[in-house]
């Protein structure tokens, strides 16, 4: 055995163990009170607000650099949030739902109770390491659960803060930290789960459901695709480009919900382009050394987004950088302005592929039907921006069109509100969690028929074709 081999096989072991012990507590303390997950909660709130420069350091050194405002905007303030509205909301989340019992067969109850579904797995990507891991697991342990989380080979200087700040609050049989590459990463997915979380790519999210398949573990997948920002006749460009623009240039575009591409109306585009260049440098009037705008997280994905500019390029693409014009940029630094190709041919890369970076394609429409027919033949994005104030276009394009979400004259805001569920449709995910939905994704909401001493039903047992049947079958078949 190769010592590699012999290195897999003990990182197999040491994960089992870990599940099996989270396992064996879990059916020991089956259903913890609302006053534990609440000291939980609040526990990892007081950590996490403690260690929040050492975060937000991390997170820059982690990608080279990366601005501090899209760290707290982006992934430190919806952490806090998420465990806020879950403390405020969670007592009401916990009680029993009562339900209705037809008159056939009363006296009895009905109700519902949200029952811990046991080990959650959460698997987290490297754009935002702190949301994407503290927001699941917000949600896995408002509904009682315990969690292990496999974080991204690609932060590990955040990774360290955040396996800190868990390891200071939680037991290992609470939570675990679970590191390591995609081998790891494979087997942390082969665990047979009560419910496995996954966020990343659609490529990747096939394989977690085809892992988690063996055992039958339900998962939630949030995966990404190609959001598109539909900018209609109707609307002023000016608010359009405003709206759209923050939620593209954040993080450098590597969010799951960046705008991907823009369809805008043919007579329109020279002036969204002018209006996206002066807005751009408003923003960000340099790039290079510029605190506020961030690198690109590695080398491999840095030179993925350059040979995709190349590719538009010897395509004949009209290729517009958005820059001051007199920059130097390092690769070292994998700093890429944000940039702009026109109408691009449907085989490139950046048409076919979620982008996950600062270039935007520009895609003109003649007619707002040829703009509905592009987003539908697309496979179901993640999010789709809307910007229009008609409302009856508004709601034609919502029942015409499928996303996770839609933000109608913004981008990217629907995914901080607290009281809307998170999720994709179709190839960009299944599933949800935030807000209530997100407890239910990690709850059994188990169904009770509670009947006492007296069973009214008796009257219908065998031999059929009484006049109490008859009676039943001329009430309730009509």
């Amino acid at each position: 055995m190769s010592a590699k081999q012999s290195h897999i096989q003990e990182g197999q072991v040491f994960i089992h163990d870990i599940f099996e012990q989270q396992k064996h507590a879990f059916l020991s303390h089956p259903y913890p009170d609302k006053k534990e997950r609440k000291e939980m909660l609040k526990a990892l709130k007081k950590s996490l607000l403690a260690n929040q420069d050492r975060l937000l350091k991390s997170l820059s050194a982690d990608y080279s650099h990366r601005s501090k405002d899209d760290s707290i905007m982006a992934d430190f303030l919806p952490s806090i949030m998420s465990i806020n509205y879950a403390l405020k909301n969670l007592k009401h989340w916990m009680k029993p739902e009562k339900r209705h019992v037809d008159l056939l067969f009363r006296p009895a109850k009905a109700w519902i109770e949200y029952q811990p579904l046991g080990v959650v797995g959460i698997i987290v990507p490297w754009n935002y390491p702190i949301y994407l891991s503290i927001g699941p697991l917000v949600s896995a342990l408002s509904a009682g659960n315990r969690a292990m989380i496999k974080l991204s080979e690609y932060t590990p200087y955040t990774n360290r803060i955040i396996r800190e700040i868990i390891e200071d609050v939680f037991d290992q049989t609470e939570v675990s930290i679970i590191e390591g590459d995609a081998n790891v990463a494979a087997n942390f997915s082969a665990l047979p789960f009560d419910h496995l979380f996954f966020t990343g790519s659609t490529q990747v999210g096939k394989h977690v459901m085809r892992a988690a398949a063996n055992n039958l573990t339900p998962v939630t997948l949030e995966l990404g695709g190609k959001s598109p920002v539909l900018i209609t006749e109707d609307a002023p460009m000016v608010t359009a480009v405003e709206r759209m623009i923050y939620g593209k240039c954040l993080n450098a575009g590597q969010t799951c919900v960046a705008p991907d591409y823009v369809l805008c109306p043919q007579d329109k585009v020279a002036e969204l382009i002018e209006l996206l260049e002066n807005q751009f440098k408003k923003l960000y009037p340099s790039i290079a050394d510029n605190n506020d705008y961030t690198a690109i997280i590695n080398e491999s994905h840095y030179g993925r987004l350059k040979a995709w500019l190349s590719e538009a390029e010897s395509a004949g693409c009209e290729i517009i950088q958005l820059d001051s014009g007199n920059e130097t940029f390092e690769p070292a630094k994998r700093k890429i302005p944000l940039t702009l190709v026109v109408n691009p041919p449907e085989h490139l890369n950046i048409v076919q592929q979620e982008i996950f970076g600062p270039i935007l394609p520009i895609i003109s429409y003649e007619h707002i039907n040829d703009a509905i027919r592009y987003i539908q033949t697309k496979p179901r994005p993640l999010a789709l921006y809307l910007m229009t104030f008609n409302k009856k276009l508004q709601k034609q394009l919502l029942r015409h069109t499928h996303a996770g979400g839609v933000c109608i004259n913004d981008s990217v805001i629907h995914v901080a509100q607290d009281d809307l569920p998170f999720g994709g449709v179709g190839s960009s995910g299944m599933g949800h969690y935030h807000a209530k939905e997100g407890f239910l994704t990690f709850s059994k909401a188990k169904p009770i028929f509670k009947k006492g001493k007296f069973n009214s039903l008796k009257f219908a047992f065998p031999p059929y074709g009484r006049w109490i049947h008859k009676l039943i079958y001329k009430f309730y078949l009509r």
